[in-house]
């Protein structure tokens, strides 16, 4: 009977610890944007945090993709060893104004290509660094990415963030914040361009799902001891 009981126990405990896996699965394959704060106006550079979510396929491609309804004036790309990267311009609607004089074109479009032996591996991710600046007025730059994979398939991360949900494939996003000195916010800053979150590949996201999933974990060991010290007390 005690047998019975102790199996039926770490089955719970099991399957509980099943299901945390199911819960941070998904949000460690995440293409993210780190760090995922910035100030509107300024200067800042951010790495585009790429993993493989893939057993058997290396990543070969990524896309990233600025918004023109919010363009930025100036994007520069740090080298990556093995990886060629490209840049896609578009004419704008409406001109940048500058210190230095009007901006009618703006970069829209990124894309990395990797070369022989630099694709990202199956369970290993790749970051790709961009300076960007100065940021737009607004609350948050949403950038819409695409991930090539060897065997054919592109997983394309263009979901917008929605209030209460959570999205199936959500696109990076860089939430801008009110600077307290515009004049000083606009200038590069260099302490930014050493900074980026330590998440991991995970996320804040991941993070938050293995923690529910722990405490479900200790839910179902719980309810285990329960039913074990039932057991000997109807013995």
């Amino acid at each position: 009977m005690n047998r019975t009981v102790l199996a039926r126990a770490a089955t719970i405990a099991a399957g509980a610890a099943a299901l945390t896996l199911g819960l941070a699965g998904p949000a460690a394959a995440h293409v993210t944007v780190n760090p995922s704060t910035a100030v509107q106006g300024g200067w800042t550079k951010v790495s585009f945090r790429v993993p493989n979510e893939t057993d058997t396929a290396d990543t070969t491609k990524v896309e990233v993709n600025l918004p023109t309804a919010t363009p930025i004036a100036s994007v520069s790309l740090k080298p990556l060893t093995g990886w060629t990267a490209a840049t896609e311009t578009t004419k704008l609607a409406t001109p940048i104004k500058t210190d230095d004089g009007e901006i009618t074109e703006a970069v829209t479009k990124i894309t990395w290509t990797a070369g022989p032996g630099a694709a990202i591996k199956p369970h290993q991710f790749q970051e790709f660094d961009v300076s960007l600046g100065p940021l737009p007025k607004t609350g948050q730059v949403v950038f819409k990415a695409l991930q090539t994979y060897s065997n054919g398939d592109i997983v394309r991360w263009i979901d917008e963030p929605a209030a209460g949900q959570e999205p199936e494939h959500p696109a990076p996003v860089l939430t801008l914040t009110a600077g307290k000195d515009d004049k000083a916010s606009a200038q590069p800053v260099a302490a930014a361009a050493q900074t980026s979150e330590d998440t991991g590949p995970d996320g804040s996201n991941g993070t938050a799902y293995g923690i529910a999933g722990i405490l479900l974990g200790l839910a179902g060991l719980v309810a285990g001891l329960l039913a074990y010290r039932r057991a000997n007390h109807s013995n």
